[in-house]
This record gives C-alpha cells, sequence and structure tokens, in this order.
C-alpha cells in the first residue's frame, strides 16, 4: 500500500472512530468523551495499518498488542476493535450497560482484542513492559504499545516502568502520551506540572519524539523512526486537544466525563459523517 493510500486509511479510521466513540455515548447518554477523543488520530494510525493484527484471532501470538493505560478512553479502542471486525460493530450500543462486553474502561476477559485490563491509572505501562519482555523471551518481533494520559504520569509508578523499559532496552515498546494538559481537576500545572516530558524521558534513557497528536502522518513517522532506533524504548509526545472532533465537547472548560445530549451528538457525527466521505473521495 502506498504511503498516500495508507495515510488516507489512517485519516478515514481515526474520523469513524470519533463518530462511533460518540454515537455509543449518545446511546447511553454519558461517558468520558475528552479523553476518548483526544486518543482518536493516535488509534486511527495504529488500528488503520501501523499494527500487525488479525482481527479473526485476536490472540494471534505474532500480534501486537496495545495497552490503553488510561483505560477510560476505551470507548475509543472499542470503536476501532469493531471497525477492524474484532467483534460485531452492534456491541457499540452496549456500551457500559448491563451484561455488555464493552465496560466503560478496557478489559480483557471481556473485549476481544484488549491485551490488558486497565482503569487504575498509572500501572499500564508497567503491564506493558512486562508484555513487552514476555514478547522479547518468546522470541517473537511484535511490539508493543502503550497509551498513557498526560495526568496520569503524576504517578510513581509510571516512571518505576520508564527505569524497567531503558534497563531492558525494550526497543520494542512504543509508548504515546496524551498531552491534551487537561484533568479532572485542572490543567496540568494547576495540579502538578509534569508537562516537560521530553526532558523527563530523555533523562530516563529513553528516545523521545514530540508531534502534533491530530497529524496522521507525523505520528506514523515517528512510529517508524522510534523503529528504526534501537537499544531503547521509545515515547511519542502528543500534542492533543481534549474532545478532538466533537465540537460542543471541545468548547467546554471540564470536558472529562459529561452527559452527551442526543441533538448535539448527532450533530456532530452529522459532520463528522461529510468529513468521512471527503476522505474517502480523495
Amino acid at each position: 500500500m502506498e504511503i498516500t493510500e495508507k495515510l488516507r486509511a489512517m485519516r478515514l479510521m481515526a474520523v469513524n472512530v470519533r463518530i462511533e466513540t460518540i454515537r455509543q455515548m449518545m446511546i447511553i447518554g454519558f461517558g468520558h468523551i475528552g479523553g476518548s477523543m483526544s486518543i482518536a488520530d493516535v488509534v486511527g494510525v495504529l488500528y488503520g495499518g501501523a499494527m500487525n493484527l488479525d482481527p479473526h484471532n485476536p490472540t494471534w501470538e505474532d500480534r501486537d498488542k496495545l495497552v490503553c493505560s488510561k483505560g477510560h478512553a476505551g470507548p475509543a479502542i472499542y470503536a476501532a476493535l469493531a471497525l477492524r471486525g474484532f467483534f460485531p460493530k452492534d456491541w457499540l450500543d452496549t456500551l457500559n450497560q448491563p451484561g455488555t462486553n464493552l465496560p466503560s474502561h478496557c478489559d480483557r476477559t471481556k473485549t476481544p482484542g484488549i491485551d490488558l485490563t486497565t482503569g487504575s491509572l498509572g500501572q499500564g505501562l508497567s503491564g506493558a513492559v512486562g508484555l513487552a519482555l514476555a514478547t522479547r523471551a518468546d522470541g517473537k518481533p511484535a511490539y508493543t504499545y502503550c497509551i498513557v494520559g498526560d495526568g496520569e504520569c503524576q504517578e510513581g509508578q509510571i516512571w518505576e516502568a520508564a527505569m524497567v523499559a531503558a534497563q531492558y532496552k525494550l526497543d520494542h515498546l512504543i509508548c504515546f502520551i496524551d498531552f491534551n494538559d487537561k484533568q479532572i481537576d485542572g490543567t496540568l500545572e494547576q495540579v502538578n506540572d509534569i508537562t516537560n516530558f521530553a526532558e523527563r524521558f530523555t533523562a530516563f534513557r529513553w528516545n523521545v519524539y514530540a508531534v502534533d497528536g491530530h497529524d496522521a502522518a507525523a505520528i506514523l513517522e515517528a512510529i517508524e523512526k522510534a523503529k528504526t532506533n534501537p537499544g531503547k524504548p521509545s515515547v511519542i509526545v502528543l500534542r492533543t486537544i481534549k474532545g478532538k472532533g466533537c465540537d460542543f465537547v471541545e468548547k467546554m472548560g471540564y470536558n472529562h466525563h459529561i452527559l452527551m445530549p442526543r441533538a448535539e451528538c448527532e450533530a456532530e457525527i452529522a459532520r463528522l459523517q461529510q468529513e468521512a466521505a471527503k476522505i474517502e473521495k480523495e
């Protein structure tokens, strides 16, 4: 697949992830919309072609793995998994409802394609380190990816995991920081300023890349650079906007977990469908 076609598929995946994420939360009436929308582009790149996966065999031993450490952004992951065919798309209508296979936070015992149960913030990167170590011990060439929230990086366990990853030279581990600069209680600067991610991860002996987190081409280029820079784990700092792609959410000061009114959601879905149609015609 040519790079332009590859990027088009990734951009289209990101828009469709946004559509299905909004739709899930519209049906239940509320949800963690802000942080789900801010990772839609990196999710689109990963599930749009960057990851080596088999939807018909979710536990394939040679697959690349993804840990969404910020487990409350699970709806964006569910959207991508459904779009790729890991499970029926109508499952998305059951988000966080009784008997669902799609709880509000990622759960590997319920959802095909989820590689690690997450939700207790700060723990996902440790799990990703373990997966990367196990993959290497098994002699597999697969990559382990991990999406971490920016506020989540205030947890000490993130840095313990970062030290271990560097110590064991886990160059098949690629971490993404969703740097949207908002957490439940305010901005990072207001709560606990940890915004110098590049400096910190450099000090922890990681390869560091910083890109526009809503630019598929930049994200893909950073992933490819990370894969050609051996001997160290890599982190890609994604500068993002919380709620990106859902206009009424973007405009809110607080948009972590909110009510999702049907009329507003339907308008956003219609607008995004037009955006998807334009990409398809490119």
